[in-house]
């Protein structure tokens, strides 16, 4: 296999990351509703925004080339979230978009 074959892969593999990295972030902002919520526990807001911190911080668990850790995270966070306010009956039209 040539390098032209790689760097195809290379950059196929950066719009998948980057369009994944989107998506997350579009969550993101949709999930600052629920974070003003008064419904919502604490604990789940705490854990969100500790998963924020993780995410920008220099300190991870596979080093930052990589950003599964991060991603993973912080979508741990995002489902906690909104399981929680599902259970807890706020933020019914966030839940649904």
């Amino acid at each position: 296999m040539d390098s032209s074959f790689w760097i195809v892969m290379v950059v196929v593999l950066a719009l998948v990351v980057a369009g994944y990295a989107a998506v997350l972030l579009v969550r993101v902002f949709r999930a600052r509703r629920l974070l003003l919520d008064a419904g919502v526990p604490l604990r789940s807001k705490a854990l969100f925004w500790a998963a924020v911190v993780y995410t920008v911080s220099p300190v991870d668990l596979i080093p930052d080339p990589v950003y599964l850790d991060d991603v993973g995270v912080l979508l741990l966070a995002l489902r906690a979230l909104h399981s929680a306010a599902a259970r807890s009956g706020a933020g019914r039209e966030e839940l649904k978009g």
